[in-house]
């Protein structure tokens, strides 16, 4: 039996709260719980942001009451599942790495050792479980990086870090969906919009999916980009 409790989060949220280990396994329960609750159109729900270990439900108390919600959620999560019967969503994400786009990736290489070509191999070796998003609409907490990539951030963060900006925190990597302020090692760009306010699901991705960055050169990165500014780009998914 999955060790689970709910807790009440304020006013109008419930807790559901996992084992408290960060791993691919718990984040799994996770999605599971996540896509069993949306399926169930409990009346009442707003939202649910998923998090390493647990999983935040915003509701509206005129609409259910935390008792009904905590009861039905409670026999949801118990359910023995998997998400999709195990099936693996992946997201391939072109990259193109160094220079201008990714003006750290020296940096990156020099702390590992390694060279440039054997740090953009690892990083691209790798399929990424996304943990979480959070930080900004459609930023990733993807696991699973190399341990001989580990970088740690910038002693001075940037002030403005280009959307579409792909790079190393300690130990994670990730895609920055817009522009913003930030400290991570950046060491490629990527023309696709994994956030895009004007999109009829704004959020590319969701917590459970994986990803997997796919090294282009320049030219098919601004190849790439002018299909997603006109809007005809469609990014691979693998399912398995």
């Amino acid at each position: 039996m999955q060790k689970i409790k709910i807790v009440p989060e304020g006013d109008s949220s419930i807790l559901v709260v996992f084992e408290q280990t960060i791993c691919p396994e718990v984040n799994q329960k996770i999605a599971a719980a996540a896509k069993l609750i949306k399926a169930q159109q409990i009346s009442g729900i707003i939202d649910m942001i998923p998090t390493y270990c647990s999983l935040l439900i915003n509701y509206n108390p005129l609409v259910i009451s935390y008792e009904a919600l905590r009861d039905r959620v409670d026999s949801i999560v118990r359910m023995e599942s998997r998400t999709e019967g195990g099936r693996k969503k992946v997201w391939e994400i072109p990259v193109v790495y160094g220079g201008v786009y990714g003006p750290d990736l020296e940096t990156i290489a020099e702390h590992a050792g390694l060279s440039r070509e054997e740090v953009i191999k690892i990083h691209s070796s790798q399929d990424y479980l996304i943990y979480m998003l959070g930080f900004l609409p459609g930023f990733t907490y993807l696991g699973g990086l190399d341990e001989r990539i580990h970088t740690p951030r910038l002693a001075t963060p940037r002030v403005r870090i280009p959307a579409g900006s792909v790079g190393i925190g300690g130990s994670q990597t990730g895609i920055y969906p817009m522009d913003s302020p930030g400290g991570w090692q950046l060491m490629g760009m990527t023309p696709v919009k994994t956030y895009d306010a004007g999109r009829e699901v704004p959020i590319l991705v969701e917590a459970g999916d994986y990803i997997r960055f796919i090294p282009v050169s320049e030219e098919e990165y601004l190849s790439i980009k002018k299909e997603v500014d006109a809007g005809t780009y469609k990014v691979n998914v693998e399912e398995g």
